[in-house]
């Protein structure tokens, strides 16, 4: 009976969030080793999927790195990256694609496994993503910034009830197709969607202020303190295109942004329907 009131009671604090968010939009980017794991993954969209059933409305933004990395790789030619971008020539191109969609259909797949209905949307399709060719101090080939985000394909599916999960590829006005950095791609999709929270699943705690101490833990962070933390260089490498998708998401609109560890069991649902939460959000 003891275990019956506390599950109960769990239900009973989740409600006034799930009230607050019945019928808002949740972009979530989901990438890197996380998502080749199959026990986080399938938790991650059981997860997902609660949300959907509790009357939200997600919308799902991946990449996949590292399984382009091991194709290539498997292939012989060499990968170079550019402050963390994938240099992409037309053979690259293709393969990011191919990739990309192996794990979109994947995806798609389990989600509908687990009894939700899940869309699958190519970014270069519809003019879902629009892009221009990204601008580096080296040519980085067929990479894109995003420029715009027609957010119409989305919100129709979202109106559905159904799961939309953005394969990250761009055109641009030039015709091309673009690789766009899927962080950048799940902040444009939640500014363009004016969406309630964009949430960046990593594999990590959170922001740490000293990666050697636990208890530097930053559990909130302003747009200002995120800043100077990248210029401090407290947040390095891969944690910079992420924190900077999250601060250009609260400028355009975006209520809330959060980085929380995917290993954690149910830690979407934890950061999003409990008074604490479980990573760092960034706020204005």
């Amino acid at each position: 009976m003891e275990e019956a009131i506390r599950k109960a009671d769990v239900l009973i604090e989740a409600l006034p969030y799930i009230k607050k968010f019945h019928k808002k939009t949740i972009v979530i980017k989901y990438g890197g080793s996380i998502l080749g794991d199959e026990k986080i993954r399938q938790a991650v969209l059981e997860d997902i999927v609660f949300l959907s059933f509790m009357g939200l409305r997600p919308v799902l933004v991946h990449g996949g790195g590292p399984n382009i990395s091991e194709r290539i790789r498997g292939s012989g030619k060499k990968t170079e990256f550019v402050d963390g971008m994938r240099v992409t020539d037309e053979e690259t191109l293709k393969v990011v694609e191919e990739e990309l969609q192996k794990l979109n259909d994947t995806i798609i797949r389990e989600i509908n496994d687990l009894g939700a209905k899940g869309i699958s949307l190519n970014g270069k399709e519809q003019k879902i993503i629009q892009a221009e060719k990204k601008k580096a101090k080296i040519d980085l080939g067929m990479v894109g910034r995003v420029s715009q985000v027609n957010a119409e394909p989305i919100l129709e599916e979202l109106k559905e009830d159904n799961i939309v999960v953005v394969l990250p590829m761009a055109r641009g006005a030039d015709k091309k197709v673009y690789n766009v950095n899927a962080d950048e791609a799940a902040s444009g999709i939640a500014s363009a969607l004016k969406a309630e929270k964009l949430v960046v699943l990593t594999n990590v705690k959170g922001i740490m202020r000293n990666q050697d101490d636990a208890n530097s833990f930053l559990s909130t962070l302003t747009v200002k303190e995120a800043r100077e933390l990248i210029e401090g260089k407290i947040v390095q490498q891969g944690m910079i295109p992420k924190v900077e998708a999250c601060i250009e998401a609260l400028g355009k609109g975006v209520k809330k942004t959060h980085m929380i560890d995917a290993r954690i069991p149910h830690g979407l649902l934890l950061e999003i329907f409990t008074d604490h939460g479980i990573g760092t959000e960034i706020i204005k």
